[in-house]
């Protein structure tokens, strides 16, 4: 049997939901708006998460150790493995990182899955961008992935 986990995060770039199923992260969604009301429900591997993404957000933490189980295709979970290979501070773009999977021409299947990942900052799809460095699609938005790049001092805008 599985157990779910939710809690909220107040970070620098808004407020975050964090969900994990059994002992390891599944998810960060990035809350517009607070629900009137909310169970949050925590256990070990979110804590580990909060604390890893304070450590983060003070400049102490430049790569997250934390049990990941995101849901996705084969292709997917390569592409997102990939990002976790993109040091901090640093970024690359999208036909980089399909070259780098053995395929230069998939740059927009990298980026459809990029898009579809399901635990950002942790996994730092942040650190992929455009051609010629253009800040382009995030799900948390343009405004904080420029945030997120500024922190790690990967962009100094």
């Amino acid at each position: 049997m599985s157990n779910a986990y939710t809690t909220r995060y107040k970070s620098p770039v808004g407020t975050l939901k964090l969900e994990a199923i059994n002992n390891a992260l599944t998810a960060i969604d990035f809350i517009e708006t607070e629900p009137a009301s909310s169970k949050n429900l925590s256990s070990p591997v979110l804590q580990d998460t909060i604390d890893q993404l304070d450590a983060y957000f003070e400049g102490q933490l430049t790569t997250f150790n934390l049990p990941l189980a995101p849901d996705g295709t084969d292709f997917q979970q390569r592409v997102w493995e990939a990002l976790r290979d993109i040091p901090y501070g640093q970024t690359v773009t999208y036909g980089l990182l399909a070259e780098r999977l053995g395929d230069a021409n998939k740059m927009r299947a990298v980026g459809t899955a990029n898009g579809k990942n399901p635990i950002p900052i942790i996994i730092p799809c942040h650190r992929v961008v455009g051609a010629n460095q253009q800040l382009v699609g995030y799900s948390g938005g343009i405004a904080r992935k420029k945030q997120l790049l500024k922190h790690e001092g990967a962009i100094l805008l």
